[in-house]
């Protein structure tokens, strides 16, 4: 593929490394040649560095696929993950999870992402339901549109929540900002 092709999402190989598209902008500065201006995150160390492309150079594709798993174990390095269909085992570095660490329950079904036979980086459902254990004690004639408390849930994530919401209370969080949805009822 060449440089004009690039597009966000997709996986590329530079430098002997993985490196997935974040932006690609195409410039051309008056009488120069075009170039493609790319931003992209290495799939490797989750690192970010920006590349500048000619537009026709030819670029190294990689083709990326999903599989569904699911979370076992986690050990000092290694987040462990069980095929759902092959029953085969796979490991995926905890430093590539990110925050959504935070989120693994055992027996967790997430989506995998492999270039290569190696797995990349994971996605987890983009909302989650989890039961408060520790909550701050309700301020009497807070209203609960404008105040919020300190609350710590099951998994031992540390959120803001209206001040209804008490211990042994279930609410549902997304997992990409951290914030509280609602409450839901178990």
């Amino acid at each position: 593929m060449q440089g004009n092709d690039l597009r966000k999402g997709q996986c590329i190989k530079v430098e002997g490394k993985l490196w997935q598209c974040m932006e690609a902008n195409h410039r051309t500065p008056g009488n120069l040649r075009a170039f493609i201006q790319a931003k992209l995150r290495n799939l490797h160390d989750g690192s970010q560095k920006e590349f500048r492309f000619s537009a026709t150079e030819k670029l190294d594709p990689v083709d990326l696929f999903e599989r569904k798993m699911q979370y076992l174990y986690e050990d000092d390095t290694f987040l462990h993950f069980m095929d759902t269909e092959s029953y085969e085992q796979h490991e995926l570095n905890k430093s590539l999870a990110g925050d959504q660490i935070n989120y693994l329950t055992e027996n967790l079904e997430v989506s995998i992402l492999f270039a290569e036979g190696k797995a990349l980086t994971m996605r987890i459902p983009e909302t989650m339901e989890f039961e408060i254990v520790e909550a701050d004690p309700e301020i009497k004639g807070a209203t609960a549109t404008n105040s919020f408390k300190n609350a710590k849930t099951s998994n031992g994530v540390d959120i803001q929540v209206p001040q209804f919401i008490h211990v042994g209370d279930w609410v549902k969080i997304n997992t990409e900002s951290g914030k509280y949805m609602e409450r839901v009822k178990k």
